[in-house]
């Protein structure tokens, strides 16, 4: 039997491969090639080929791993209470006998145990492979581990695993906090996060920031506070106050929302109040006020359900009501509790305490209060807005409660104040004095004033910040504006003119100050005193400045002595002329010429609007020379405007000149002076293109049908086709009066508009130029009969031109020839004979 045994396992083909063994025992290359040649044989004599080679080698890692392999695959499929499976387990307790440093080995080894939900014999594995492996090779083995611990129905198992796994690997500590939060254990949870967030070493492995964490344990021990014991709550809260002060709000409503879950209403009532009171910003205040609204709400729920559900008692009426009013007071207070938080955030907003007064009208005692505090808190130098304000408003309480007595010790003690600007104490000051006056204290008034502006003992300038506001107050203009007001109205001329005088040596007067002045002068009938006021303002002022002070001054002057001192007005405009600037001159050049109109002589008027016409600005000039005309057409005649036409049409820009040439030419047809007004259109002809001044070319032709003959409207003609050629060819000129007639026309185009437009009308140019063009026929050019005149014709016409336009015979032939030789080649443009001036 043992023979035939024998025979069957050794069949013919492995012949070879034990005779190899035989020769060489110790080759885990020829075991290997016996081995892959058996794959496909019977389970048994495969585990016999493997047991027969790691007999004859037990320390090859190749051996043992393939063959666990091969083992585990046999049993896969099967139940766990199979005896192979211990058989297996077997094999791997041989292997790690000579296998106890490979971490594959324990690792498949652990699986498969873990595979057979043995959790005793699985857990004790893990621990033999952990004391067996070096600890380099730990962190192959604790993630099986803790998979498989998280995985028990046992979590204080898991819990001891990962306990020993924190000290080999303290910065796993987030995973170990979510375990124990999955599984409720929230204390110990609590006491891990609380340790990670003091650890400022630690870098989260999640990639949170110390404020996540904190934030994350504020809502752990604040939303389960039976459940967490062993750390004081509020204690690690506070400290987050004023570790994270940029989330206050969170945090405080964190503390609140522990207490409210611990049953503790009083106490999270408490911190909520503390919050609204201690924060400094509004997005802070909006969470906790919400945060606390809503307490109070679910409060008031809470009580309506349970007195509905008990029945109505009289102690349960009362605490609702106590409940809706302590509601009703939150909700009402939140306005000043804002007020309170900005005012926390910037104690020095002047606009934020005047309206913390406003919260509290109707409340006479903390309205002072609240100014009290205002002006004991505000630093003037610090201050946002105006601090004078607060003062003078604390003093108005006192006034409209008719405490004049009280508002004066306010006044009084507001002029004390170190303000950071002059006019501040100077606005105090005139409200000081404006109170006496609305209570009719009128010499206290003065009083007041009088005293704001006396010398100090030490003077400075008004714009020295080094030295206090009350040294510098005395050269403040609304002060001294106010004293001569009340010195005009309750004074003497004496005293009014004392302060007038005193605020023009102090140099602080204005051009309108000079002028009340001297209009206070002029009230009293103290005509030279009046205009030497006027005087030291222009030597105060310069241009343009001053210019107010000129026109009062010279009106007045004119109005006071007419022609009675002609050569002292005379000085006084050449003097206001000296350096006036263009643009002020006109007027005082239309006072001059009406004050030599009136009082002094023609020709003196004339010379000024001559002078008139150079002196005022480019864009008045027309205006002007209209004015010249008029006023020398009245004085003088119409023939006398002829010299001033002609300088107005040389000296103003074409559009003007162009009205001016027509206007003239007009006077010169009434006047019979047909050939001047021809000389005129023609000139102006030369600056009025035909496609953009059809009026003036149709006046022309109008002109010519009333007053001239075939030939002179001809003429124009021929002149209109000159200065229309002329035109074309000026292409910057043609493309921007183009451009300037399609913008006027369509509105105004930028980019490629504008050079569509411009290449159309070229185009359109270009086409009738050519339209315009004698068209060659078999290459010759005819020319009519009606252009080549005869000589009997030509004789007539030059008798003809003789008589209507004075002109010697060579001139009028040479014109004439020249116009029919032009014509008959096309050419623009002509050279006229010389126009005799009848």
């Amino acid at each position: 039997m043992e023979d035939k045994a024998t025979c069957t396992l050794q069949e013919d083909d492995d012949l070879p491969y034990e005779e190899e063994i035989i020769r060489n025992p110790y080759s885990v290359k020829c075991w290997m090639r016996y081995i892959e040649h058996k794959q496909n044989a019977q389970k048994s004599v495969l585990n016999m080929i493997y047991e027969r080679a790691l007999k004859e080698l037990p320390g090859s890692y190749k051996l043992w791993y393939n063959y666990l392999r091969e083992r585990r695959k046999q049993v896969k499929g099967k139940c766990v209470t199979d005896p192979a499976y211990e058989e297996v387990n077997n094999c791997h307790e041989r292997a790690l006998v000579f296998m106890h440093k490979m971490p594959r080995v324990w690792i498949d080894y652990c699986q498969f145990m873990v595979s057979q939900c043995k959790i005793t014999r699985s857990r004790r594995t893990f621990d033999r492979a952990l004391r067996a492996l070096p600890i380099t090779q730990h962190p192959r083995i604790w993630p099986l581990y803790l998979r498989f611990a998280r995985n028990l129905p046992l979590p204080e198992t898991a819990i001891r695993v990962y306990r020993r796994y924190l000290k080999l690997s303290p910065e796993n500590a987030e995973e170990y906090i979510d375990y124990l939060r999955s599984v409720g254990r929230l204390d110990e949870a609590a006491i891990r996060l609380a340790a990670v967030v003091n650890d400022e070493n630690l870098v989260s492995k999640e990639g949170k920031s110390n404020y996540q964490l904190w934030h994350e344990l504020c809502d752990l021990i604040s939303q389960n506070p039976d459940k967490v014991t062993s750390l004081n709550v509020g204690a690690i809260i506070r400290g987050g106050l004023t570790r994270f002060t940029d989330q206050l709000g969170k945090l405080w409503c964190s503390l609140a929302d522990y207490y409210i879950r611990s049953g503790h209403f009083e106490k999270a009532r408490d911190v909520y109040e503390e919050a609204i009171l201690t924060v400094v910003t509004v997005r802070d205040f909006t969470q906790v006020f919400d945060s606390y609204a809503q307490f109070e709400e679910s409060m008031i729920a809470a009580k309506m359900e349970t007195t509905s559900e008990l029945g109505q008692d009289e102690e349960g009426d009362i605490d609702l009501e106590l409940r809706l009013a302590r509601f009703e007071l939150l909700i009402t207070r939140r306005p000043l509790l804002l007020n309170s938080v900005l005012l926390r955030q910037n104690p020095h907003n002047v606009h934020e305490w005047h309206k913390r007064v406003k919260l509290y009208e109707g409340q006479p005692r903390q309205i002072i209060n609240t100014y009290t505090e205002a002006v004991q808190t505000i630093d003037p130098m610090k201050a946002t807005g105006r601090p004078h304000t607060l003062w003078v408003s604390f003093a108005r309480f006192y006034e409209d409660n008719e405490q004049l007595d009280d508002a004066r010790t306010i006044f009084e003690k507001a002029t004390k104040v170190n303000y950071k600007q002059v006019d501040d104490l100077a606005a105090v000051w005139c409200e000081y004095g404006e109170m006496e006056l609305r209570h009719e204290n009128y010499d206290q008034a003065l009083r007041i004033l009088r005293k704001a502006t006396a010398i100090p003992s030490r003077k400075a300038e008004y714009f020295d910040s080094s030295e206090p506001v009350q040294n510098r107050v005395y050269k403040s203009l609304k002060v001294w504006s106010m004293l001569a007001d009340l010195e005009e109205s309750l004074g003497t001329f004496q005293s009014t003119k004392a302060v007038y005088d005193r605020i023009i040596d102090l140099r602080i007067a204005t051009p309108q100050i000079i002028i009340n002045y001297a209009m206070f002068l002029e009230e009293h009938n103290y005509f030279e005193d009046s205009f030497k006021a006027y005087e030291r303002g222009i030597a105060l002022f310069k241009w343009p400045n001053v210019h107010d002070i000129w026109n009062t001054y010279l009106t007045k002057f004119i109005d006071r002595y007419g022609g009675k001192k002609l050569e002292r007005a005379r000085d006084l405009f050449e003097q206001a002329l000296d350096r006036c600037p263009p643009k002020y001159s006109k007027t005082i050049y239309l006072l001059y010429a009406k004050l030599e109109e009136e009082y002094g002589l023609a020709r003196h008027a004339m010379a000024v609007y001559e002078r008139a016409t150079a002196g005022v600005e480019p864009e008045e000039r027309h205006q002007m020379f209209n004015i010249y005309i008029k006023r020398a057409a009245e004085i003088y005649g119409v023939t006398h405007t002829r010299a001033i036409y002609q300088k107005a049409i040389e000296v103003l820009p074409d559009e003007h000149a162009r009205d001016m040439c027509l206007r003239f030419a007009d006077m010169e047809s009434k006047l019979g002076g047909i050939d001047r007004a021809r000389a005129i259109y023609s000139y102006c002809s030369q600056i009025c293109d035909p496609r953009l001044t059809a009026h003036f070319w149709q006046t022309w032709k109008e002109f010519e049908i009333r007053h001239g003959n075939e030939d002179t409207i001809r003429e124009m003609l021929r002149i209109k086709r000159s200065v229309q050629a002329t035109y074309n060819t000026q292409v910057n000129f043609m493309s921007s009066q183009m451009l300037k007639a399609t913008t006027s026309a369509s509105g105004t185009g930028t980019g490629v508009d504008d050079m569509k437009l411009l290449e159309q009308k070229a185009q359109q140019l270009a086409a009738e130029a050519e339209q315009d063009k004698p068209k060659p026929k078999e290459k010759i050019l005819f020319v009519r009969y009606a252009l080549r005149p005869s000589l009997r014709q030509v004789t007539l016409i030059t008798q003809s031109m003789q008589a209507v336009w004075h002109i010697k015979p060579s001139d009028h032939l040479h014109c004439f020839i020249a116009e029919v030789q032009l014509e008959q080649k096309s050419v623009p443009t002509a050279v006229f004979g010389g126009l005799k001036d009848d």
